[in-house]
């Protein structure tokens, strides 16, 4: 198909494509601007590291920090339980959240072969998400020598709730601009395919494409005003015949 077939098939359906561009788009606008909140994320680092005394001097040797980082995954769990959760939520009341909501909110992760821990929230707002944080952060550190009988958590940074923060969400502008062109793509995709379905023949090209032979003549279309025209013609034209045909004799 050459590139003159292309722009054909396009301008063929062009209303088709405009159509599903600005449904979409439009869709997509109203629901980014209008029913999309903005998206906060505070985090807090922690760090996983114990060591040993030998003549009174904190040594790390290499199966301490193996130890470590196992211990980790185990933290992660650990976070998300009742016995912190639910500390939170009592030594914390002013954060008005109960250890479900907390636990739904919360994100910890840490990078491959590092005993860093990062505990992040995410919430509607960036002051709130920050104070669940801090407090899960502190409550855990406190907690976790009860729990594990080993002090080894160090809380590296806090979030700062005053801090000026962005939304991690996208910008509503942004996701009309993806809308508008992945729904140009699939539109335009459409169209093509449609067209390939279409083994109709429409045209003298079509003809000459499909069949290999030379078109001797066609039917056009007729639309109604124009058969309407026609047939008021034929009639005045028997009216006038008529009446000659009176007057001659």
């Amino acid at each position: 198909m050459e590139l003159k077939q292309y722009m054909r098939v396009i301008r063929k359906r062009l209303l088709l494509i405009s159509s599903i561009v600005v449904i979409v788009s439009a869709l997509v606008g109203v629901k980014g601007f209008m029913f999309t909140q903005d998206v906060y994320q505070s985090t807090a680092k922690l760090i996983v590291s114990q060591s040993f005394k030998v003549n009174g001097t904190e040594i790390m040797d290499w199966s301490n920090v193996q130890t470590n980082l196992l211990l980790i995954s185990s933290y992660k769990e650990i976070i998300y339980s009742s016995a912190i959760l639910n500390k939170v939520v009592t030594e914390f009341p002013e954060l008005n959240e109960t250890p479900a909501n907390i636990a739904s909110k919360l994100v910890i992760s840490s990078a491959n072969d590092s005993q860093v821990m990062n505990i992040s929230a995410v919430d509607t707002t960036y002051k709130h998400a920050a104070e669940i944080v801090n407090a899960v952060s502190k409550v855990f550190k406190e907690e976790i020598p009860k729990i594990m009988k080993v002090d080894n958590v160090t809380i590296l940074s806090e979030a700062d709730s005053n801090a000026i923060a962005s939304p991690i969400n996208s910008s509503p502008i942004v996701s009309v601009l993806l809308a508008f062109i992945v729904s140009l793509m699939l539109a335009v995709g459409l169209v093509f395919l449609l067209d390939y379905l279409d083994d109709t023949i429409k045209s003298e090209e079509d003809v000459n494409s499909v069949l290999d032979l030379p078109m001797l003549s066609y039917i056009s279309r007729i639309s109604r005003s124009e058969l309407k025209t026609r047939k008021s013609r034929g009639v005045q034209q028997k009216a006038g015949e008529g009446a000659y045909a009176a007057a001659k004799q």
